[in-house]
């Protein structure tokens, strides 16, 4: 019955994402003052059905709103909508999964490793997506890593990104270069980063 609820939610939301794009979208542009909550409820969609890269709403906000608001607005809407997936996720499969890897032993042992190098290895995620931001909430949420510690390396992990993007997207119609030079800039100072980092941790094994 969990299972069954979980799903019928997050398929009606994203039903909603996917219908009401261009009026959200249409209110957001407009500024007026239903633009913030529309603002955080489509951040917060997207969240399960990107049916607009992140980036591009994150510009789109930034510029109506401006850097700093923008970037607040972008990021409550993310952490509303990763949230709520991370709690769907757990309130609705963390029981079954966690019993299905029972008989998994070797499984279980990766998942356990994971748990006590949790904080670090979200944060690595949340700077550098390479895994799907919607595959880790669901990842995280059926595990049995504590919801505060998913929470803030999601925060911590979320606001240069947010920052950058919203910052790039708000100069998009201006100078596209320069937007992309950004966008470019931050995903390959990031990279160096992760790389620096995992080669100092493979050194210290």
């Amino acid at each position: 019955m969990k299972q069954l609820l979980t799903i019928m939610i997050t398929v009606i939301l994203i039903i909603s994402a996917y219908t009401q794009k261009e009026t959200m979208l249409h209110l957001i542009e407009s500024g007026e003052s239903t633009a913030i909550i529309i603002s955080l409820l489509f951040v917060a969609l997207l969240v399960f059905f990107p049916i607009i890269p992140f980036a591009v709403v994150a510009g789109l906000i930034g510029s109506v709103f401006g850097v700093w608001m923008g970037s607040l607005i972008s990021l409550c809407g993310s952490l509303i909508g990763t949230m709520l997936m991370f709690f769907m996720a757990r309130y609705g499969f963390q029981r079954w999964v966690q019993t299905m890897l029972k008989k998994y032993p070797k499984t279980k042992e990766y998942e356990s490793i994971f748990e006590k190098n949790a904080f670090l290895g979200i944060l690595l995620v949340r700077l550098a997506p390479v895994i799907p931001a919607p595959i880790l909430n669901v990842l995280c949420g059926v595990s049995m890593v504590r919801w505060y510690i998913f929470f803030i390396a999601t925060i911590v992990g979320k606001i240069p990104g947010v920052m950058i993007f919203t910052f790039a997207g708000s100069l998009f119609e201006d100078n596209k270069l320069l937007s992309f030079s950004i966008y470019g800039a931050y995903i390959l100072i990031i990279t160096i980063l992760i790389t620096i980092r995992l080669k100092k941790k493979n050194i210290q094994m």
